[in-house]
């Protein structure tokens, strides 16, 4: 726990920023990857031990799953960003009842999101064209998964709360306790009790349950400003919710956005066939984990800018945006590097046929390859959000990426039905959109200097 104390508390308005924002990326990656993890226990549990259709069922809710995660997500960032420009501020008492708003809020959208998902669950896995063959399955798995669904955002939202005083270490120990719960749960109903694929829904739920009650309890016996106090969770202050939801939501919807996209994608992925479900489902694992480093980085920034933007100190705004570019595009050049050398065992990971590992490499070589520019999109995005400049990334990444993924799965994708043309739509869609917000942010520079000098 000494060790971990370095990642509790990263003082970000002074100081050098190459040491800081990595120790605060390091353990925000790892926490995300875990996250991933619970997926990947999954797609392995079943891939080896009940089948390709019962992992290809998992794949298909991916798509789904990423939809809502991307909108806690977001959402939390208008969190991080208001108590981190607090607390930027030396502002206490404003960051305490900001902290008590965020979470009622994360209650209260976590269980209006489950009750919409199990309500129209069934036309979502429709509207996917899921084949008959693995479509019950696929909805046992999401009706499960939704259960645990308010757990899952109120662990997001504590998180950036943490995140907001500089702890990335503490959600990330939340995780690993529940990602053992979730490894041990499924290996254990499926190979020991042979349960199918309920089973391992059920225990992801149990492992999201977990990881939001152990961070609940830190909060509570936290002494700082991020604690939570049991007779004060009724207090809600919506005058710092409007200020959450500014800021969050079109975060929240950017995420959407890809995840949205992605499901017009995975309906073009399930007309290749099952082999091609399941590769897709395997390499997207992979994928995600080194999104995971990208995302961290992307998170970094808003909180960085957030609390210096909140202290008046534009200069090292700037400063913590490249220096986090850099240092992102040099970690995720090393990590998917490693992984492309690996790519056959790691798919071996998750599938024994040769088929799907064959189609499995053409996503890694296609998607995960480049990912390393994708830093470039994660890290603009993340020093506007942290400016509170968050609606104008959202409106770039819905033209740039759902308008081009669409206009490009019904027109060259129709023409060309393969596996490699699909898959060609990621990098190109980043690429347009790193070019729009490049433009984007440069103007934004502009005005705060224009209004700085003034």
């Amino acid at each position: 726990m000494q060790f971990l104390s370095r990642f509790q508390r990263i003082e970000m308005l002074s100081g050098t920023l190459y040491d800081k924002i990595l120790f605060f990326t390091l353990p925000l990656a790892l926490t995300g990857i875990l996250q991933q993890c619970f997926n990947a226990a999954d797609v392995m549990v079943l891939g080896h031990f009940v089948g390709d259709s019962a992992m290809a069922a998992v794949g298909n809710n991916v798509p789904i799953i990423g939809l809502l995660v991307s909108l806690f997500m977001g959402a939390s960032i208008g969190a991080n960003v208001v108590v981190a420009r607090y607390l930027g501020m030396q502002d206490k008492e404003n960051a305490k009842d900001a902290v008590q708003t965020s979470f009622l809020v994360s209650v209260i959208l976590g269980i209006s999101l489950a009750v919409l998902g199990l309500v129209f669950s069934g036309i979502t896995i429709d509207a996917l064209e899921v084949p008959q063959s693995v479509r019950e399955e696929s909805l046992t798995y999401l009706r499960i998964y939704l259960l645990g669904l308010p757990f899952m955002s109120i662990y997001n939202f504590e998180a950036a709360l943490l995140r907001a005083k500089g702890d990335t270490a503490t959600p990330l120990v939340a995780l690993f306790y529940a990602g053992i719960l979730n490894l041990v749960g499924n290996l254990a109903g499926v190979c020991l009790f042979h349960y199918g694929i309920g089973i391992v829904a059920l225990t992801t739920t149990l492992a999201n349950i977990l990881s939001a009650c152990f961070l609940f309890y830190r909060m509570l016996k936290a002494e700082d400003e991020i604690s939570l106090r049991l007779n004060t969770l009724h207090t809600f202050n919506f005058r710092k919710c409007r200020a959450i939801f500014k800021i969050g939501l079109p975060a929240g919807v950017q995420g959407m956005v890809f995840c949205l996209s992605n499901l017009v994608i995975q309906n073009a992925i399930n007309s290749l066939g099952a082999d091609v479900m399941a590769a897709s489902a395997a390499a997207f694992i992979l994928e995600i984990n080194v999104y995971a480093f990208v995302n961290a980085f992307g998170l970094a920034t808003t909180t960085f800018v957030g609390q210096n933007f909140g202290a008046g100190n534009l200069s090292r705004c700037r400063r913590a945006t490249f220096v986090t570019m850099g240092l992102g595009v040099v970690v995720s050049l090393v990590i998917t590097g490693i992984i492309v050398i690996f790519m056959t065992p790691l798919l071996a990971l998750f599938s024994a046929s040769q088929v799907v590992i064959s189609f499995g490499i053409i996503r890694v070589l296609y998607v995960l390859m480049p990912q390393p520019i994708n830093i470039v999109l994660e890290v603009l995005s993340g020093a506007m959000r942290g400016y509170g400049f968050s609606l104008p990334p959202a409106i770039i990444t819905l033209f740039s990426i759902c308008g081009v993924r669409l206009i490009y799965v019904f027109t060259v994708f129709e023409e060309h039905q393969s596996f490699d043309t699909l898959m060609l739509v990621y990098p190109l869609s980043w690429i347009v959109c790193i070019a729009l917000l490049s433009v984007v942010y440069v103007l934004h520079q502009r005005h705060l200097t224009y209004k700085h000098q003034s």
